[in-house]
């Protein structure tokens, strides 16, 4: 169904660059990431969490790469996956190398962190003959000393000096394959580094707020902050950073990208949260549905509603929805009223709907 006086998000432009065949920037659309929590060691895990995640629509995936067995086994793993696999490594430009050189689609690296000038040469030698992008990841946990020092805090401002001083240095390289994280835990200070970062810059950018937290408070917090950027046009590729299952962060992703229409994927379910006007059980007709969606992948918009009052209208602005009364419910098919029926049959009713579409 059409949307209806939704404002269209204008993406900022950015340069475009390829990641293991997917397009980044430019007029792509945002890339779901996500990153392993399972040692790189330990393959088996590895994979079948990288198939979790690729199932849940995970379209990149970074693994840390702590030492030369982890780098290794990036050649193991990139053959059992179908989705793009970023080393992320710090400090040991040998192990960017060996990364590479075992199919790392992308690495993950500060470039002014792994060594003299002859080391990050090596490097973007390697990733220029591999085409493997790099992304310079800031953080405000691991500021340079000279740039807290200089700024007190790790303040937005220095969040994008140091992206800078690091992107002058692939710069003068001659390497611009290149994607921009300024992650922090605070929303405010990652949205303002973003953005001062957006007006100087037009590389691609990979949004995130750095050690969100818990499933529940680190999906607000997420939610706030990468919907006030990708509102704003700014975010190329987006990690959801949970304490929790990594295919949370991947689901959490995608409602924040459906919630804004820059992405369709799977159904949408929209739900009252019931009042005192509710005569049926919809917080339970509401769990089952979900649990059913879950399983499916088709972009359809779903309603499940309490009440007279607004329920009807918002069932009629989904593809299909039921509004409940009185022991009894009216089912919604694209805007129109198909037939009223018994509480007992909502459910089952709406689930034979959805399947026939």
């Amino acid at each position: 169904m059409a949307l209806i006086n939704s404002r269209k998000i204008r993406k900022a432009l950015t340069k475009q660059i390829v990641l293991g065949g997917i397009k980044i920037g430019g007029k792509a659309p945002v890339v779901v990431q996500s990153m392993t929590k399972t040692d790189t060691c330990d393959v088996a895990a590895t994979v079948s969490q990288i198939k979790r995640l690729q199932s849940a629509g995970c379209e990149a995936v970074r693994v840390a790469v702590l030492n030369n067995d982890a780098a290794a086994a990036i050649k193991t793993i990139k053959k059992r996956i179908n989705i793009p696999l970023i080393a992320d490594i710090h400090f040991n430009h040998k192990l960017a190398l060996q990364s590479i050189d075992s199919g790392a689609d992308g690495l993950r690296i500060n470039p002014g962190n792994i060594g003299s000038r002859l080391k990050v040469k090596e490097v973007v030698a390697a990733a220029k003959a591999n085409k493997v992008p790099i992304r310079i990841g800031v953080n405000a946990g691991s500021l340079e000393k000279d740039l807290l020092r200089k700024h007190k805090h790790p303040t937005a401002k220095a969040l994008v000096a140091s992206a800078g001083r690091h992107i002058r240095i692939l710069e003068d390289l001659k390497f611009t394959s290149i994607k921009v994280s300024l992650k922090a835990s605070d929303v405010m200070k990652t949205v303002d580094a973003y953005r001062l970062f957006a007006d100087k810059y037009r590389y691609p950018v990979h949004i995130g707020i750095s050690e969100a937290g818990p499933a529940f408070t680190g999906t607000i917090k997420s939610a706030v902050g990468l919907g006030i950027l990708l509102s704003e046009g700014i975010g190329d590729t987006i990690r959801v950073s949970l304490t929790a299952d990594p295919v949370e962060e991947v689901k959490v992703a995608y409602e924040i990208l459906k919630s804004l229409h820059l992405r369709k994927a799977g159904p949408e379910l929209i739900s009252c949260p019931t009042c005192g006007r509710c005569k049926v059980d919809i917080r339970g007709i509401v769990s089952k549905v979900e649990a059913k969606l879950d399983r499916m992948d088709k972009p359809i918009k779903v309603a499940v509603m309490g009440c007279v009052v607004n329920g009807p209208g918002e069932a009629r602005e989904a593809d299909i929805g039921i509004a409940g009364g009185r022991g009894m419910g009216i089912l919604f098919k694209n805007g129109k009223v198909v037939k009223t029926i018994k509480e007992r049959e909502l459910f089952s009713t709406l689930m034979r709907e959805i399947e026939k579409i």
